[in-house]
C-alpha cells in the first residue's frame, strides 16, 4: 500500500498548485486540502464565511426554531391524514440519519424508513439499525442494489480516476427516497443533512449528485456490466417529482439544537446505538475510500472539512482538531483489513488497484453532464429572479 505523508503533501502542493501552504487561522482547513482555497487579510478562510452565510439562511434555532418546527411537524401531519405513513426518510445507521428517526418518533411523525444497501454495509450498521428499527416500531424498506452492476459502477469511477465515487450512492438514495415517496403518496422527505456539522465541503471533493448524465458517460467509457436496475434519478425527475407531485425535503436538524457529541450520547442512551468511530464509517466502502482512496490518491483528509464544520459551530477548538488530525484517518490494521477485503470484492489484484491508485486525478467535468436551460441558453438568466420569486409564491415551475 502508498502511504499518506501530509509533510510531502505540502511541498508538492506549493509546486503543483504555486502557491505556499498555508493554512487558517481559525479552522484547520488549509491549501492541502483545497488548492483553490481563499483566505482575508486576517487569515481566515473562505469556508468560515460561507458556514455564517449558511447558518444565517438555514438554521432556526431557540423560539423561532420550535415554532418552525411545530409548523412543520403540522403540515406534515395534515398532509398525511389518512395515509399510512406522512413522511418517509432513510437510515444508513450514522449519526444524522438516526437521530432523524429518534425525532421523528418524538414528534409523533409516521416515518416509513428506507435503508438503500449497495452491499458494503458493516456488520455493526447492520446492528445499529435492527436496534433502532426495532425500538422505534417504525416500517423499515430496503432496496438491495443488484451487485454486479453496483461493482461495475464503482470500477467505472476508480478507472475514470474522479473523486467523488460516493456519488453512485448518494444518487441511488436520493432516487429511491423521491420514487418511493411518490409511490406511497408521501409530499415529505425528512433529511438528515445539516448546517452546524456538515456545511463545509469543498468543490473540490464533490460533483453534482443528480447528474445521471455524468454517471451515464463514465459508466459507458468504462463499464462492463449492463445497468437494468440502478435507480437513475437525474435533476430533471427530481424537479419533476417536486414540482407536479409537490414532494419536499426538509432538513429537520436546522431546526433543533444539533450537537454532534450529545446526539451520540442521546442514540446510545435511547437506542442502543453504537459509535463507528468516523464520519459515515457505517459503509466499509466509505471507510476505505476516506481513509486511503481520497488521501493517498487525491491527497484529501476529509476530516479537516468536518472538524473545520464544528470549529465554526462552536461544538470544537481549533486545538482540539489539529489534535484529532494527529490521529490516523483510521487505524493501520483496520486499514489493512479494508485494504484486502474491498480489493477481494471487486476481484482485483493489489498490483491493478495500485496501477488505479496511481493514476492522475480526472475531472467529472471531463464526461458529459447536465445543463440546466439557462447553462443551454444563457440569455435566459435574466429570468431566474422571477422563477425564484414564483416559486416561493407556490408556483410548481
Amino acid at each position: 500500500m502508498q502511504q499518506y505523508n501530509e509533510e510531502a503533501l505540502k511541498q508538492n502542493a506549493a509546486i503543483n498548485f504555486n502557491r505556499p501552504y498555508q493554512q487558517c487561522t481559525m479552522s484547520v482547513m488549509d491549501t492541502i486540502a483545497d488548492p483553490n482555497i481563499t483566505f482575508d487579510e486576517n487569515g481566515v478562510c473562505n469556508y468560515y464565511k460561507e458556514y455564517l452565510q449558511k447558518e444565517k439562511e438555514h438554521v432556526v434555532m431557540g423560539l423561532a426554531g420550535e415554532q418552525k418546527l411545530q409548523e412543520i411537524v403540522e403540515q406534515i401531519k395534515k398532509d398525511g391524514a389518512g395515509k399510512k405513513y406522512d413522511c418517509i426518510t432513510g437510515i444508513s445507521g450514522g449519526v444524522d440519519s438516526t437521530y432523524v428517526c429518534l425525532l421523528a418518533k418524538q414528534l409523533g411523525l409516521r416515518p416509513l424508513i428506507v435503508h438503500f444497501d449497495n452491499g458494503w454495509n458493516s456488520e455493526l450498521a447492520v446492528k445499529n439499525i435492527e436496534n433502532i428499527i426495532g425500538k422505534l416500531g417504525f416500517d423499515l424498506y430496503t432496496l438491495v442494489v443488484d451487485w454486479n452492476e453496483f461493482k461495475d459502477l464503482q470500477l467505472a469511477y476508480l478507472n475514470a480516476s474522479v473523486v467523488d465515487i460516493e456519488a453512485l450512492t448518494d444518487h441511488a438514495i436520493s432516487g429511491t427516497l423521491f420514487k418511493l415517496a411518490a409511490e406511497n403518496n408521501i409530499k415529505h422527505i425528512l433529511s438528515g443533512n445539516n448546517i452546524v456539522t456538515e456545511a463545509t465541503l469543498p468543490k473540490y471533493w464533490i460533483f453534482n449528485k443528480s447528474d445521471d448524465a455524468n454517471i451515464k458517460d463514465i459508466h459507458k467509457q468504462f463499464g462492463k456490466q449492463p445497468l437494468k436496475t440502478y435507480p437513475f434519478f437525474g435533476l430533471k425527475q427530481k424537479k419533476l417529482y417536486a414540482g407536479m407531485k409537490g414532494i419536499g425535503v426538509i432538513d429537520i436538524l436546522n431546526y433543533v439544537p444539533y450537537n454532534k457529541h450529545k446526539v451520540k450520547e442521546i442514540i446510545a442512551q435511547e437506542l442502543g446505538w453504537r459509535d463507528y468511530g468516523g464520519k459515515h464509517y457505517e459503509s466499509v466502502f466509505t471507510r476505505f475510500y476516506q481513509g486511503y482512496i481520497l488521501p493517498v490518491k487525491f491527497s484529501i483528509d476529509k476530516r479537516k472539512a468536518h472538524l473545520s464544520n464544528l470549529i465554526f459551530s462552536g461544538q470544537l477548538t481549533k486545538q482540539e482538531a489539529l489534535e484529532e488530525l494527529q490521529t490516523p484517518i483510521i487505524t493501520e490494521q483496520q486499514l489493512q483489513d479494508d485494504y484486502e477485503f474491498v480489493i477481494k470484492k471487486f476481484n482485483l489484484t493489489q498490483t491493478e488497484f495500485e496501477a488505479i491508485i496511481a493514476q492522475p486525478r480526472r475531472e467529472h467535468t471531463e464526461f458529459a453532464t447536465t445543463q440546466s436551460v439557462f447553462s443551454k441558453h444563457p440569455a435566459l438568466a435574466v429570468l431566474k429572479p422571477f422563477i425564484k420569486v414564483l416559486r416561493k409564491l407556490g408556483a410548481k415551475i
